[in-house]
């Protein structure tokens, strides 16, 4: 026997336990593996809840799945694997119990394992609702890979189901999902409609958790469109909303999301405190992605104070999880923050190197606002070292990209952009 420190049990060795599994007549395991599946499905479940309950509930439910995780990973596997009826729906309900938990605790890849093994059951069952909730579940995962167009692929399906079988809160939440994937492709006049479809739906439903969700991602878009201070009026209700039903991973989003604004509008003092309170509740509940971007905003309010070599220990602190977690959207723009900040310290040609990186990644993945911002950057570090036939050209690519969504910026990189044009020309 062993102590487990994490558990603070007594567990059997791996060589004990595979020993002991070898004595046992195969006919006569799976009993005793039903059981010990539907167990721990229960404890996800009692997890799942508390999470929902909102305030100490959040630390008490993550905490339970915690100190579970072993045999919950049993019993999934044991469903996912076995044929029959039974494990079938039993793998299914893992999967939906587990939403919340599997957010905070698994890499994106090993969550897309867990739902298409679930989707896979669901459909054998003949289970709309569940097939709806593991399609736009694994929309969401893929979004989090940083592969908006296939996020679109299953939210899409997700609303074409739910729409049909009548769910609301389903339908709400699909829309909510399918205006985040829009919004990653830059498309955000077409994630605002999304957005404010999914907050008439959790209003009329009476979905609290649901409209935090709409509000702050209204916040984000307006945000992204250069508008701060209404980006800021969507976060502060988003922010009351979630306090006020206990929403303790809503309400560090939204304490995050009005550190950024207040980055965005110059306030930087005011920036970090609202980031340091989001990094403190991130790292209780063990939120390795909030405790990341919480990182990151921390270093975009240093750069704005005028210290870029703190910012960059924040931005490499915060590039360090989103490799860990398989972030890749937060991964380039981490390496674009960290070219910016080399940029400040008069280190061009290392400014460019992670800008060239950050590109790559965006266009990897399909993110057209981060391909536009790491062009732009790039491109101003070649104009100041006077390759301007390549800068004109990349900064192009962001001047066409705000002018395609409407952003307020457009025509004035436009003109920057053509005086550069014209300095070209007169060298040759």
């Amino acid at each position: 026997m062993q102590w487990d420190e994490k558990t603070g049990r007594l567990r059997l060795h791996d060589l004990v336990r595979s020993y002991a599994d070898s004595l046992v007549e195969p006919s006569l395991r799976g009993g005793p593996q039903a059981r010990h599946a539907e167990h721990y499905l229960g404890v996800l479940s009692v997890a799942r809840n508390l999470y929902l309950e909102g305030g100490d509930g959040v630390e008490r439910g993550l905490a339970l799945a915690d100190r579970e995780w072993p045999n919950i990973l049993a019993g999934q596997r044991w469903a996912a694997g076995s044929g029959d009826k039974t494990a079938r729906r039993m793998c299914s309900r893992y999967s939906n119990a587990g939403v919340y938990v599997l957010a905070l605790r698994l890499h994106p890849g090993e969550r897309i394992r867990w739902i298409e093994s679930a989707l896979e059951a669901a459909r054998g069952a003949g289970d709309r609702v569940a097939e709806g909730n593991h399609l736009g579940n694994l929309g969401n995962a893929y979004a989090a890979l940083g592969q908006p167009q296939k996020a679109i692929e299953y939210h899409g399906q997700a609303l074409a189901i739910l729409r049909e079988i009548g769910d609301r809160r389903g339908e709400g939440t699909a829309l909510g999902n399918l205006g985040i994937a829009y919004a990653a492709l830059g498309q955000l006049q077409k994630a605002i409609e999304y957005y404010e479809k999914h907050l008439a739906i959790t209003r009329e439903i009476g979905d609290r958790r649901g409209e935090g969700n709409a509000l702050g991602n209204l916040g984000l878009a307006y945000a992204a469109l250069g508008q701060p201070q209404k980006a800021i009026e969507y976060y502060e209700k988003q922010l009351t909303s979630t306090r006020e039903i206990g929403d303790r991973h809503g309400e560090g989003n939204a304490l995050g999301n009005l550190g950024m604004a207040y980055t965005d509008l110059g306030q930087p003092q005011k920036a970090i405190e609202y980031c340091e309170k989001r990094l403190v509740m991130a790292r209780e509940m063990s939120d390795r992605r909030g405790e990341g971007n919480a990182l990151g905003n921390l270093g975009n309010a240093y750069a704005v104070l005028g210290q870029p070599q703190k910012a960059i220990e924040y931005y490499e602190k915060h590039l360090a999880i989103t490799r860990e977690i398989g972030d890749r959207r937060g991964e380039g723009q981490d390496l674009g923050n960290l070219g910016n900040a080399y940029a400040g310290l008069g280190q061009p040609q290392k400014a460019i190197v992670y800008h060239e990186k950050y590109l790559a990644i965006a266009r990897e993945i399909g993110d057209r606002r981060g391909e536009a911002n790491a062009c732009w950057n790039m491109g101003d570090e070649l104009a100041k070292a006077g390759d301007l036939r390549r800068a004109v050209a990349l900064m192009q690519v962001c001047v066409d990209f705000e002018r395609e969504i409407g952003h307020p910026d457009a025509q004035k990189r436009a003109a920057h952009v053509e005086r550069l044009r014209v300095q070209l020309r007169e060298k040759k």
